[in-house]
């Protein structure tokens, strides 16, 4: 966190539109891809810099070009120029700390998701950004490093007389956004798969770790609902106010979007919720484990107390005292010692406290 705030004060003073990265370098070198396809055909190649859109002539219909590890202000200047992109839209492409959320221009959306890997030991929650320019003709698509998000969709497209070739530029924006959604439920698959193990460590023996486990858990959910929750919206606005740039038949695909977003946030609110109960549940399992032994140490001590009262009784400095002249006093002592104590273990027994 401290880091991103660092980050985002060097834009401090600067005019709107400058062009300054903001956020994590998580490719040193940038990659740059083009597919041109339509129902006719497709057309795939990688280009050396983003100012080759300008060159490359179109073979076919739509153009869609990905760049992963888009930091570099000089690549979003080129791409600027070429798509007439607005500075607020370079600006915030650079800015890798958006929230999700989709803004219409006159001839493009803009439009930034987010997808999101779970790492183990200890858990933690990666986020990377997607920026998305849906134009008429035209589709750009920007990742902060390579991922295979977006490769079912590629192949789609490789195939030959697939629906999503004759779609044209609407229906790819739908199918990668609807792979972006589709990628949550893997994240809520394995945090699942987590509150599993945590709930069988701390129903046998929980160890202090588990503890952590569970505020990271915690923290993982939390994080999650946080940042998705703003997806329904842009999802709902995407669905009402972009007749422009989707087709009327595209709605009801879109809709199927939101309803999935819905689910995934549902499924968050319980994972909350669990983490809230996996948090109680250790910490009674820790007080039962705690009143046990104090049960147990009670139990001890009680058993030993006559015991002690007869030998303290015994060790008083009286000249004349019962069993003290007599040769088996010592034993008649242990005795009564041992029978009090065989006594008050048959009444614990009986009531249950071992």
């Amino acid at each position: 966190m401290s880091k991103t705030k660092k980050l985002r004060s060097r834009k401090a003073g600067l005019a709107p539109g400058t062009l300054v990265h903001i956020g994590e370098i998580k490719t040193q070198a940038p990659s740059f891809s083009v597919i041109d396809f339509d129902e006719k055909g497709l057309s795939e190649a990688g280009l050396p810099d983003t100012a080759s859109l300008r060159d490359r002539p179109r073979q076919f219909k739509t153009r869609w070009a990905n760049i992963y590890g888009a930091h570099n202000p000089a690549d979003l200047a080129a791409l600027g120029e070429i798509y007439a992109l607005h500075p607020l839209v370079q600006e915030d492409i650079l800015n890798n700390a958006q929230r999700q959320k989709i803004d219409a221009y006159e001839n493009y959306l803009y439009l930034v998701l987010h997808r999101y890997d779970l790492k183990q030991d200890p858990l933690e929650l990666t986020q990377d950004q997607i920026s998305l320019v849906i134009g008429r003709d035209f589709l750009l698509s920007f990742q902060e490093r390579p991922s295979r998000t977006f490769e079912p969709v590629r192949q789609r497209l490789r195939a030959e007389h697939t629906s999503l070739r004759k779609g044209g530029v609407d229906m790819l924006a739908y199918s990668l956004i609807d792979s972006v959604v589709d990628s949550y439920f893997g994240v809520i698959e394995q945090l699942n798969d987590y509150a599993e193990s945590l709930e069988n460590d701390i129903l046998g023996r929980p160890a202090p770790a588990t503890l952590e486990g569970i505020h990271q858990f915690k923290r993982c959910v939390s994080q999650l609902r946080r940042n998705l929750t703003p997806l329904r919206e842009v999802l709902g606005t995407l669905h009402r106010d972009a007749a422009d740039f989707f087709r009327p038949e595209l709605q009801l695909y879109l809709r199927d979007v939101y309803d999935h977003t819905v689910h995934i946030l549902e499924s968050l609110e319980d994972l909350r919720d669990l983490a809230s109960g996996l948090l109680d549940v250790y910490l009674s399992t820790v007080s039962h484990r705690v009143n046990l032994e104090v049960r147990a140490l009670t139990v001890v001590a009680t058993i030993f107390m006559p015991a002690t009262l007869i030998a303290g009784i015994f060790g008083m400095n009286f000249r004349v005292m019962p069993w003290l002249p007599d040769a088996g006093g010592f034993y008649y002592a242990l005795g009564l010692m041992g029978l009090i104590a065989s006594i008050m273990l048959l009444l614990f027994w009986r009531r249950r406290f071992l």
